[in-house]
């Protein structure tokens, strides 16, 4: 999560400060993301997105990312959560919770929903307080 947060504080100016790293299997880094939505203007270029994205191009087998773990600041949104499905992530780890579009438990649980075709592991709250501090700092300053 360190990783993850270090990545986070390098998000353009205007964006949300959320920071993923996504690991191959022997824990080698595959991958970093931020957002980037306003800075493209594209509604799809969140963290998690942006770190799949260049992860697929780099790992072995195309777009499966088996045996992959993503580390994220935030919790991952619905959209997020189907590419982290969709992509075959092993294992998420997060560390704020979003209660009004976290979907791995906060809001929905779109990653453990009865007859998901494929079912990662989720570890939350992992340094929780950092990571929410990041958003309060930037959302703070917006005010």
């Amino acid at each position: 999560m360190r990783r993850a947060l270090e990545v986070a504080r390098q998000t353009p100016a205007g964006d949300i400060p959320v920071g993923a790293v996504l690991y191959d299997a022997a824990g080698n880094e595959l991958s970093t993301g931020v957002n980037r939505r306003e800075q493209r203007g594209d509604p799809t270029a969140h963290a998690e997105v942006e770190a799949i994205r260049a992860a697929v191009a780099k790992h072995g087998d195309g777009w499966r990312l088996e045996g992959c773990e993503l580390v994220v600041t935030l919790e991952p949104c619905a959209m997020c959560a189907g590419a982290i499905q969709g992509a075959r992530v092993a294992s998420v780890v997060f560390g704020a919770f979003e209660p009004k579009t976290g979907a791995c438990g906060s809001l929905v649980d779109v990653l453990r929903a009865p007859g998901a075709l494929h079912v990662p592991e989720v570890r939350a709250g992992v340094c929780e307080e950092e990571c929410a501090g990041l958003l309060t700092g930037f959302f703070g300053e917006l005010r």
